[in-house]
């Protein structure tokens, strides 16, 4: 069973509770996320099953979307809902104006210092088993890139903001950071992720709706092909003889090229990988190849 899944992930459930939700579903051992979701998180979260598992990493690459209410005037030590209050400011003299004004800071390439709660790791365990015993680090703060931040409401003392952004980008930091530059703390309330790569909240697929189409034999309904993630990429029909040179990994002459990756096919319309341009040699060499 290859492919991958866009799930609706719920309200309370981990990413990695969803994903053993699938093994036991579809009985397929190989099956990975692409993007981790928090707990109290909701939204789409993309499911890879069998040799899809291999395109996980170019899903986690691609742009995401998100819907987020930040409540101002309280930061947590998660940064978020789940957490303990650890501060409390007064947001009373807030103005729309401040918020959206406040929030040009974070467009484009911004600084970010993820949170304690978060599975970055530090001397290689991961920061959250550290705050969960008390013990706070010094974290190194990375860069991230949001593509687009907008407020698109405002009940006081809760903005809720839509965010385009790369990987790697911490939402709760983004709460957090703006009640610090507000003056008055602020975390994050509610965070839905809308898209992630091709993959839209308005596609996906709950919980019980895939249970029943399990249960009643509609499940590949829902399944997307592997190279579904990969068409923003060129495409290569190769001969059979190429075919061959594919799966047997042995490159391709090319000459030159302006891309980096390109998907091949047989002739029949078979998937057969994923091909990357070494410019050095001139070939295109198979990165991933699909049987």
């Amino acid at each position: 069973m290859d492919g991958i899944l866009n799930i609706n992930k719920p309200w309370g459930e981990t990413s990695f509770s969803i994903v053993a939700m699938v093994k036991r579903l579809t009985g397929e051992r190989r099956v990975g996320h692409a993007g981790t979701l928090d707990p109290a998180a909701t939204g789409v979260l993309p499911v890879c099953l069998g040799q899809g598992t291999r395109v996980i990493e170019f899903l986690v690459d691609a742009t995401k979307a998100y819907r987020a209410e930040i409540e101002l005037g309280m930061t947590t030590d998660t940064y978020d809902a789940s957490g303990r209050i650890i501060e409390r400011g007064d947001p009373s003299g807030i103005s729309q104006d401040q918020v959206e004004s406040a929030l040009t800071s974070f467009c484009g390439l911004i600084q970010q210092t993820p949170p304690m709660y978060s599975a970055v790791k530090y001397q290689g365990k991961p920061l959250y088993q550290l705050a969960r015993a008390g013990i706070t680090v010094e974290r190194r703060s990375r860069l991230a890139k949001v593509h687009r931040l907008e407020l698109v409401d405002w009940q006081p003392p809760v903005a809720t903001i839509e965010v385009v952004c790369g990987k790697g980008t911490y939402i709760r930091s983004l709460a957090y950071d703006l009640g610090q530059a507000l003056g008055c703390g602020a975390y994050l309330k509610n965070l839905i992720r809308l898209r992630c790569g091709l993959f839209d909240i308005r596609d996906a697929v709950s919980v019980s709706q895939l249970e029943d189409a399990f249960r009643y034999g509609y499940w590949q309904y829902f399944i997307y092909p592997i190279d579904s993630v990969l068409l923003h990429w060129a495409a290569m029909v190769v001969s059979d003889d190429a075919g061959q040179s594919i799966r047997n990994g042995r490159p391709l002459p090319a000459g030159s090229s302006s891309e980096d990756h390109c998907r091949a096919y047989a002739l029949d319309g078979r998937f057969l990988g994923v091909l990357r341009f070494n410019s050095e040699k001139g070939q295109w060499q198979p990165e991933k190849v699909f049987l």
